[in-house]
């Protein structure tokens, strides 16, 4: 489906009202919109999330995105257990319902703009997927996490493996994924789960103005670093140079480094056009 930004241009439909899209003040929100079921993840929701974040990608305005549930007491809980039955019941069914899933995660990891997963409450098993996608992790104290798949007999991806590992590191990990234990919030942001927590009465606050810093900062000097810490992470022979290299040079030969300069000149805050 093709996205399509309706109203004044802040709203997106991605094809469901369990996940919503909107864009303001040069920031898009990314919303699971499922609290009954504390923002369980079902497949037209995957789907979903590759149609906002495209429409969000193309749009130059928006250059920060915050990803979050609906409700108060979920970012996600987990997938909707509720498909299984019909969507995941055979080797075959699964490998369709991963296709979808697999390509979200992928559409959020390789998402070009900083992405902030604001957590409040549970951040429990496809919530993991979605908020180790994103490039900082925001939580309110009351928040869970954790990773049930030992407890379905579910096998978990090396993509989000991958995601874990690199964050937490193959001790936390492994304790995570055999344990299947859930995590306070202090634990979490102790093994570097998390970037921050918060009271619950300031989490929106402290996204909100932690994604208004961003939007305000060099848009190309922004994406330029995002990428390279990318590749910084990858085997040396995966890694793409090259684009690194080009995404830098675009930014000294930007206007935006002029503005840069100048407004350090004059004392002045910088006004960035992402060009």
């Amino acid at each position: 489906m093709t996205a399509t930004i309706i109203g004044k241009g802040n709203f997106i439909h991605s094809g469901t009202e369990k996940l919503l899209g909107r864009a303001e003040g040069g920031v898009g929100w990314l919303i699971f919109n499922n609290p009954a079921k504390h923002n369980a993840v079902s497949l037209e929701m995957w789907a979903g999330i590759s149609t906002v974040l495209a429409a969000f990608a193309a749009d130059p305005e928006i250059r920060a995105v915050i990803v979050t549930g609906a409700g108060g007491k979920a970012f996600v809980s987990g997938a909707d257990l509720s498909e299984f039955g019909a969507k995941r019941d055979t080797p075959e069914a699964n490998a369709a319902y991963t296709k979808v899933s697999g390509q979200a995660r992928r559409d959020l990891v390789d998402f070009p703009k900083p992405m902030i997963a604001m957590i409040d409450g549970y951040c429990i098993g496809g919530g993991m997927v979605v908020a180790l996608a994103c490039d900082v992790r925001i939580a309110s104290e009351i928040s869970l996490f954790g990773i049930p798949a030992a407890r379905l007999g579910l096998g978990y991806g090396l993509g989000g493996v991958i995601d874990l590992v690199r964050l937490v590191g193959p001790g936390a990990a492994k304790d995570m994924l055999l344990s299947a234990r859930q995590l306070v919030a202090e634990e979490a942001l102790r093994i570097g789960l998390v970037s921050q927590v918060v009271p619950t009465a300031d989490v929106v606050e402290t996204a909100t103005g932690y994604a208004a810093t961003i939007a305000a900062n060099a848009p190309l000097t922004v994406r330029a670093a995002k990428l390279a810490v990318g590749e910084a992470v990858k085997a040396p022979a995966d890694r793409d140079v090259d684009a690194v290299t080009a995404a830098v040079e675009a930014c000294f030969a930007s206007a935006d480094y002029r503005e840069g300069r100048a407004a350090f000149a004059e004392r002045r805050q910088a006004v960035f056009s992402g060009e």
